[in-house]
């Protein structure tokens, strides 16, 4: 009642982020879309900052220059949501491992190979050194438009580890492996000290505005099976449960890259709320045997985009055919290519906001 006595409706709450609603669990007339590396090399105005920030982890650490990276494309193409412009490798520089990133080759780490390397290595300074991206994380938040979603991020431990043992990419994964095989008690110090840095990471940035967080595990498709339970889905689990006990309500999604036949395993394992889907992965298998359990979220592939046009339309249809009956989310099947032309990724929002609201 007001001071009159006189009763009155209170004001109704505004509508949720469609972002976020699909995560929920909502079904919605036009699926929500973001980008996985929606910001970076193949926008113009993210070279002209790129050109001045110095260093890519330079770029990283400077909040200032990161958040205005991160809102590049939302001012472009007014996606739903905005994900942190960082990188999956700042946990284990801010872990003590020496990194830098080679032009046209990409990340290069000293190898950490052994259980000497893995003890030199320390959480003690993680926030310390991890600080401004929290700044970052802020600064994004205060800046979205109110209907944006925020999504932090972090490396899954089995992706994070493959780059700290092998000093950076791979083609056969024969380092890692022959240290999770061979020796899984001296590779498991590895992981328990990830999943802890993981953790502390992902739930210091929900603290900071992240609305969402997305795990990204991106060589999750080249272990076996037994590994994959050991080192995929277990430890992620692990993240999972602390991420939800400390921010409850949070969703968490999981990107677990060429796990094929797999998937089904990941996402009943895991607990994740969602489960993005690789450029593999049939999006009508994806809504029969993944979509009834939780939010899907993917997949054109980065060529299709790259490309443009009918092929890119067509493609983009029949996902949205395929996935837009259950609760879903329009992203790509991994990252924007550098050389994507950015008028495709405009004409990709029209035509589904377009054809789909």
């Amino acid at each position: 009642m007001d001071k009159d006595g006189q009763s009155r409706e209170e004001p109704s709450a505004p509508p949720a982020k469609p972002f976020l609603r699909a995560l929920a669990g909502e079904t919605l007339a036009r699926p929500p879309i973001w980008l996985m590396r929606q910001a970076g090399r193949y926008l113009p105005e993210y070279r002209a900052v790129r050109a001045g920030a110095g260093s890519f982890l330079d770029l990283c650490y400077n909040p200032e220059l990161a958040a205005e990276v991160t809102l590049q494309p939302i001012r472009r193409y007014g996606l739903d949501a905005a994900i942190l412009f960082s990188d999956i490798l700042v946990v284990p520089h801010a872990l003590g491992q020496a990194l830098d990133y080679v032009e046209g080759e990409g990340p290069k780490l000293e190898p950490v190979t052994d259980a000497a390397g893995i003890a030199r290595l320390s959480a003690g300074r993680l926030h310390e050194v991890l600080g401004p991206v929290y700044e970052t994380v802020g600064r994004v938040a205060a800046a979205l438009p109110a209907e944006t979603a925020l999504i932090g991020f972090a490396g899954a431990p089995w992706t994070v580890a493959t780059y700290m043992v092998e000093g950076g990419g791979s083609k056969e994964y024969g380092v890692v492996k022959r240290l999770a095989y061979g020796e899984p008690e001296t590779f498991g110090q590895l992981v328990d000290l990830l999943v802890e840095a993981t953790t502390a990471y992902l739930l210091r940035q929900i603290a900071a505005g992240a609305e969402v967080v997305q795990l990204f595990d991106s060589w999750a498709g080249v272990l076996p099976e037994a590994e994959f339970e050991r080192w995929v889905i277990a430890p992620t689990r692990r993240i999972v449960d602390a991420v939800r006990a400390g921010a409850p309500g949070v969703p968490i999604i999981g990107f677990p890259r060429g796990a094929g036949l797999l998937y089904e395993r990941y996402l009943a394992g895991t607990g994740v709320d969602a489960v993005g889907l690789d450029t593999t992965v049939p999006p009508r298998w994806a809504a029969r045997a993944l979509q009834p359990k939780v939010a899907v979220q993917g997949n054109l592939d980065p060529v299709l985009l790259l490309t443009g046009g009918e092929p890119m339309l067509r493609a983009a249809d029949a996902i949205v055919d395929a996935l837009g009956h259950g609760p879903f989310v329009f992203n790509l099947g991994h990252g924007v290519l550098q050389k994507t032309p950015p008028e495709h990724v405009a004409a990709l929002v029209r035509h589904l906001r377009g054809d789909r609201g």
